[in-house]
């Protein structure tokens, strides 16, 4: 379809942090043909996600904020439909290893992120966010399916809310970090990885994909809500499975 594999679109998967929907962003990686697979992840982040089962992560590995936020994920992953936060990240990776495709980490360090982050906001901000992370805590899961199934109705229309609640939140977790993305992005791009995938937060995908377009670089997008829509519709298993094969 393309001269060269530098021509082609780049793919953002959108996900969700507490909903798994690994199934089928697996199928849509599984189909495509790639040269490489990028993900929202630092190497921080990577190794405690990838790191095998039952081997203990180094003490105070991450900052008390971050552990707090990973704590209601937990929660709130494990009420709505038993999702793990990151499983979508590790079955990108695992498609990777599969498929013997390099993996790329495109995201920022989360340490310096966060210490970006508590610098930037003003006081009005600051207790704005710990009191949205403390009442996350206790929200019951109905309310967050509520307010995603009314993110993926008008996606731009929920950020712009978010924006004028907590503008330095959505510049340094949203806006500056799509930037950074993008240029690891185009750099792959000009080392010969132009078939690339990259599953980013479903909040990231709008402005990443601004961002990779004015710097000249084709993209396709799939949305959370799309994604979820390919669960949906898949047809109900038949009650006796198919063997192997």
């Amino acid at each position: 379809m393309y001269a060269r594999t530098t021509e082609s679109p780049i793919l953002l998967v959108g996900v969700a942090h507490v909903v798994d929907l690994s199934e089928p962003l697996r199928q849509v990686l599984a189909d495509r043909p790639l040269d490489g697979v990028a993900v929202e992840l630092d190497a921080e982040r990577a190794d405690a996600l990838l790191r095998p089962v039952g081997e203990a992560a180094p003490r105070g590995s991450a900052p008390l904020f971050v552990r707090f936020w990973s704590l209601i994920q937990r929660r709130l992953g494990a009420e709505i439909g038993g999702g793990v936060p990151g499983a979508e990240m590790k079955t990108a990776a695992l498609v990777a290893r599969d498929r013997h495709l390099p993996l790329f980490l495109i995201d920022d360090p989360l340490r310096a992120t966060v210490v970006s982050l508590v610098r930037s906001m003003p006081f009005k901000e600051r207790v704005q966010l710990l009191l949205g992370a403390f009442l996350g805590l206790f929200v019951p899961a109905r309310i967050v399916e509520r307010e995603m199934d009314r993110y993926v109705a008008a996606p731009e229309e929920f950020a712009a809310e978010l924006r004028r609640a907590s503008p330095t939140l959505v510049r340094v977790l949203l806006d500056d970090r799509n930037e950074h993305m993008a240029d690891r992005l185009v750099q792959l791009r000009s080392n010969g990885y132009g078939r690339v995938a990259a599953v980013v937060g479903d909040a990231h995908v709008n402005g990443l994909r601004a961002a990779l377009r004015r710097r000249g670089v084709p993209v396709e997008s799939i949305s959370f809500g799309e994604l979820r829509g390919l669960t949906a519709s898949r047809p109900s298993p038949s009650p006796t499975p198919p063997p192997p094969g």
